[in-house]
């Protein structure tokens, strides 16, 4: 089974949202779907059922490997490079 070789350098504790949103969404006048938070900086993004799919385009543009949900009641992470929940 593969698994996540980036989890373990992510910082400590877990960086602070930088909004409470998809700002790019907003600034685009589009709505978010779900959101995700990016484990290395920070950043909220859409996921890739929104339009424009910030949260991986944060991913391919940073290359910040980690990112999790950021819905109420969930707890999931996944790693964008190996392609694995965490």
């Amino acid at each position: 089974m593969k698994q996540c070789t980036h989890a373990d350098a992510l910082p400590h504790p877990a960086p602070e949202p930088r909004s409470e949103t998809c700002l790019e969404c907003l600034a685009a006048g589009t709505d978010p779907v779900q959101l995700r938070l990016c484990l290395e900086c920070g950043h909220v993004g859409c996921c890739d059922s929104s339009p424009l799919r910030h949260a991986t385009a944060h991913y391919k543009e940073s290359g910040h490997p980690v990112m999790r949900t950021f819905e109420p009641g969930e707890n999931w992470r996944w790693c964008f490079v190996d392609h694995v929940l965490v």
